[in-house]
């Protein structure tokens, strides 16, 4: 997709968009933990966006090698501490194309977040994997219900992200009506289509498929620090 998005075909510019929709909180973060207020953190990260989506960035990313999580931060970083010294605060509902964000709940999210990671390319780091888990968990919740699973996805979600013992499949199971077996089956599967879509969703973010174990490791080593 990243490849594609480098010609500017309406298809490509619209997955570039949802891209950037889906992972804007950690430049978010990472530009309050740089000590940015609250209000010019929002201008700076709607300005950049703004930005981003009217010229052909993507035309650096090989520089990243292939991964769009390092371009779009040395990208932030370079809007922060050039572009954005020779322009005008953005006003929202200017001239260019402003994305639709969750101002409202940003600042909480971040004040949680900062609790534990002190350093703005830490924040990025792990917030950019939260917001990949997120997005994971979302596509798999919506293919449950267009199949009529949303109760069986509420029960079992619990078992993608946390470690549960014998006791929790035998309490969910209970919670059902179903055979504990069949709750252990169901659990399988869920994480057997849970991996599948976490790895496509990583590799919308790669230009080279070959790179997403390596991808992996380096976000999930975010939770280790």
């Amino acid at each position: 997709m990243l490849a594609a998005g480098q010609r500017h075909t309406p298809q490509s510019d619209h997955a570039l968009e949802e891209l950037c929709r889906t992972y804007w909180f950690p430049l978010y973060a990472y530009v309050r933990r740089r000590g940015y207020a609250k209000a010019d953190a929002e201008d700076l990260v709607q300005a950049f966006f703004a930005r981003f989506l009217a010229k052909n960035y993507l035309a650096g990313l090989s520089e990243e090698r292939g991964r769009f999580r390092a371009f779009l931060l040395a990208a932030l970083k370079n809007f922060l501490t050039n572009e954005w010294k020779k322009s005008q605060r953005l006003k929202r509902g200017g001239g260019e194309r402003m994305l639709s964000l969750d101002w409202e709940s940003a600042d909480t999210k971040f004040q949680v977040a900062a609790t534990n990671e002190p350093n703005p390319e830490q924040v990025f780091d792990r917030e950019w994997a939260l917001a990949l888990l997120a997005k994971v968990i979302e596509r798999l919740q919506a293919e449950c219900a267009a199949e009529g699973k949303a109760q069986l996805f509420e029960q079992l979600k619990v078992f993608l992200t946390a470690g549960k013992g014998e006791a929790a499949h035998a309490e969910v199971a209970r919670g059902l009506g179903m055979e504990e077996g069949a709750v252990r089956v169901a659990v399988h599967r869920l994480r057997k289509r849970y991996r599948v879509l976490l790895r496509e969703e990583i590799t919308q973010t790669l230009s080279d498929p070959a790179m997403v174990d390596e991808e992996m490791r380096a976000l999930f080593g975010a939770f280790g620090g």
